[in-house]
């Protein structure tokens, strides 16, 4: 499995996934819908959206470990 890069959160954007973190938990369906960079700390984030709702919140990209892509066909 390999790592869980800038380059593969940017083809999950606008996707529903659930994301599994590094430290074991997971956070379930979620739509990544923007890549935020600090200059500052030089780190990466990613701005996610729970299914249904309007608030966001943002999540270190070095702290994901892989993404699992939902079909929403089956959630219905």
């Amino acid at each position: 499995m390999e790592m869980f890069s800038l380059n593969v959160a940017r083809s999950f954007l606008g996707k529903n996934v659930n994301l599994h973190l590094k430290d074991g938990s997971v956070i379930v369906n979620v739509q990544l819908s923007e890549i935020l960079k600090d200059d500052f700390k030089r780190e990466n984030f990613v701005k996610c959206v729970p299914y249904g709702r309007r608030s966001a919140m943002t999540v270190p990209l070095k702290s994901i470990a892989w993404a699992e892509l939902l079909n929403l066909n089956f959630l219905c």
